[in-house]
């Protein structure tokens, strides 16, 4: 089992920055895949980034040199850093932990002026 915690969205303006973080916790490996994903009101959700367990990174394009995920295993947690948002950024963002098809609880990202 594996319980996902996400905090770090909020409403931001144009242009400006944010990081989500994830804590992971529960019977899961200390590295593995790792996701992020978004949905936006009437939209389906999809794939923001992911990072490997080697560390490689696969960033979307429409986000790509925006956006960037990494992480710390020492303290099980996952990072979406966000620059330069823009209005259609505004989604709820999920952290996923495809091993167990973990999801957390979401945490909402409004982009706005």
């Amino acid at each position: 089992q594996a319980q996902l915690v996400e905090t770090g969205g909020g409403l931001v303006q144009p242009g400006g920055s944010l990081r989500l973080s994830c804590v992971v916790s529960g019977r899961i490996a200390s590295l593995d895949y790792m996701g992020w994903y978004r949905q936006a009101p009437g939209k389906e959700r999809e794939l923001v980034a992911t990072i490997a367990p080697n560390g490689d990174r696969n960033i979307v394009d429409s986000v790509k040199g925006r956006f960037t995920i990494s992480r710390d295993p020492r303290v099980n947690t996952v990072y979406l850093q966000m620059s330069d948002l823009k209005p259609e950024d505004t989604a709820v963002y999920y952290c996923h932990f495809p091993r167990t098809n973990s999801w957390g609880q979401g945490t909402q990202v409004t982009v706005s002026s």
